[in-house]
């Protein structure tokens, strides 16, 4: 007869053996069995000759070692004796024990469980060859398209994560409704109408990650990697993000569409005054033309405004992105430059600055002139500014020649160069 619960009363009730018992319950959740080597630290004497009188040894150290083995050997020869040591371990603690390769079974279950139900809630409200159910196939059997990030959200709240996929899913269902009608959905309308939230897929959000590799599942494309393309990626699914927010300030540049050029930017053009362009002023747009076919471009709202204030009734080109090119502008260049003409870029002489000419440069090739970032320039605009670790780690991939060599001065001197510092050569340029 096993006296499992007479024995954890006893030693539940000696206090020196609480520390030795809560090592055994992890060894046993470990390995499953009497396994493994236990080492207590710093030990009193009581809890020495607790253990010691167990296994029957006598410890004089502070730290003392013994195996599981050991201890349960000793335990058979008590007078509780015969005992199983994983009931008295599951009487002593007061739970059930559970070994590792045991939870791992059960989490595996609780998460195929938890899978099964989304793919379950999908057959049941669309047909097999759904859109959704090819894409929860494709990401679960082949871990991707945002499995990762399901199941990070799945450990973090298991409930939140499955209304997340069923909110993702059924956007992508929507997404083919909007196809077939080829309509146009703002990203908000169809986020407020999916969840009530219109923000819930904006970019940035968790949702609105798992929506765009739901999204590239069913294009079969790439994920995106900058605002451009995420903008262009919902464009083509019919979905039109903010179109407010991307916006190119401009002056001097006329715009073409299928009936000519654009009324508007004429007249703008003609009584010589500055303009926005967001997104939504570029629909239907197929050309542009620039005034003596060059188009400056600066990064700084403060540098047009004061070259446009200093170059009054003289006729040249000026466009303003306001630090990283938009998705306007990422449109409007190439425009520029199917249309014969050249672009002269200007941004500030910091890490940031030097990686968005570079990358301007790279992406459209020689007829974007860098203008103004020489070292020499660099010299002109620098500033007291500390540029840090990061922004020097930012200037090693620099590829653009001029820009390199600019970006190995500003890491010897470690200081930013700004545009501002540079206003008179910039509107001499202009000028001339």
């Amino acid at each position: 007869m096993c006296n499992n619960k007479e024995c954890a009363k006893y030693f539940k009730s000696q206090q020196a053996y609480h520390r030795c018992f809560k090592e055994l319950w992890k060894k046993w959740s470990s390995y499953g069995k009497a396994a493994g080597r236990i080492t207590l630290k710093q030990t009193s004497e009581e809890e020495r000759r607790a253990v010691g009188g167990i296994i029957g040894k006598v410890f004089y150290e502070e730290t003392i070692q013994f195996s599981f083995l050991e201890f349960e050997q000793g335990l058979q020869k008590t007078r509780f004796a015969p005992v199983n040591m994983k009931e008295v371990l599951e009487e002593y603690f007061g739970e059930t024990l559970i070994t590792t390769q045991g939870r791992q079974k059960e989490e595996q279950e609780r998460r195929k469980r938890f899978l099964d139900r989304i793919r379950g809630y999908f057959e049941e409200n669309t047909d097999r060859e759904a859109v959704t159910l090819l894409w929860l196939h494709e990401m679960i059997s082949d871990k991707k398209y945002g499995y990762q990030l399901l199941m990070r959200e799945y450990a973090k709240d298991e409930n939140q994560a499955e209304l997340m996929v069923r909110n993702v899913g059924n956007a992508v269902m929507k997404l083919k409704e909007l196809t077939k009608k080829d309509d146009e959905y703002p990203l908000a309308v169809l986020a407020a109408e999916i969840t009530d939230n219109p923000h819930y897929f904006d970019r940035g959000t968790t949702a609105g990650l798992l929506f765009v590799h739901a999204i590239c599942c069913c294009e079969k494309m790439e994920l995106p990697e900058n605002a451009h393309q995420w903008r262009k990626l919902l464009m083509k699914v019919s979905v039109v993000p903010d179109n407010i927010s991307s916006m190119v300030h401009a002056y001097g540049l006329r715009l073409l569409t299928d009936q000519g050029w654009h009324v508007a930017y004429d007249t703008f053009c003609d009584r010589k005054e500055p303009y926005v362009i967001t997104m939504e002023n570029m629909k239907g747009i197929i050309g542009a033309q620039v005034s003596k076919e060059k188009a400056y471009v600066v990064e700084n709202e403060m540098v047009f405004s004061y070259l446009i204030h200093n170059l009054k009734n003289l006729d040249y080109t000026l466009l303003c992105t306001s630090g990283q090119p938009r998705s306007v502008a990422q449109i409007l260049i190439p425009y520029i430059l199917a249309s014969g003409a050249e672009i002269c870029y200007n941004g500030d002489i910091d890490p940031d600055g030097i990686c968005i000419a570079d990358r301007l440069w790279k992406k459209f090739g020689d007829r974007i002139h860098i203008w103004r970032m020489s070292p020499a320039d660099y010299e002109k605009s620098i500033s007291k500014e500390k540029i840090g670790d990061i922004g020097r780690t930012k200037l090693e991939n620099i590829s653009h020649p001029v820009l390199k060599k600019t970006a190995e001065c500003m890491k010897e001197k470690q200081l930013a160069g700004y545009q501002e510092n540079m206003l008179k050569e910039l509107l001499k340029d202009m000028k001339n």
